[in-house]
């Protein structure tokens, strides 16, 4: 996967590569992130009195041609793990909101049942009581 992205950047025939993902900050917070991959932005080196030059074995170009599939596969799985857990995060909220409203909802239930079992009670004994003045 990374090797056919690189090449297709070689050939041109994209400029640039970016990836808009849901990045987990919390179980109630995710952000979106839009990320730049390709190409990759040079960081400033920090500047030395002595410059070094360094010898790459193989050559530092083979060494990217190597690296650069291996990165891109590696930030695409994390992008991939960071959506997954913003989406358990979601799916973990959204259930407790939902339960926290299902159980408000059995108490309001339970004490409109309540009351309307007390009327019914009420009303039955109130006939009982009337028929009963009713026979003396």
């Amino acid at each position: 996967m990374g090797k056919d992205i690189v090449e297709s950047y070689e050939k041109g025939l994209f400029d640039e590569l970016y990836v808009v993902y849901n990045e987990f900050k919390s179980a109630i917070q995710q952000r979106v992130i839009t990320e730049k991959l390709l190409p990759i932005e040079p960081t400033k080196p920090v500047e030395i009195e002595i410059a070094v030059d360094y010898i790459y074995e193989p050559s530092a170009e083979m060494i990217l041609q190597s690296l650069l599939p291996k990165h891109i596969e590696v930030q695409t799985f994390r992008i991939l793990l960071e959506s997954n857990a913003s989406e358990y995060g979601a799916r973990m909220t959204a259930m407790d909101a939902a339960t926290k409203n299902a159980k408000e909802l059995i108490k309001k239930l339970t004490l409109i049942y309540n009351r309307t079992r007390q009327e019914m009670i009420t009303k039955e004994l109130m006939d009982i009581v009337n028929g009963a003045e009713a026979l003396k």
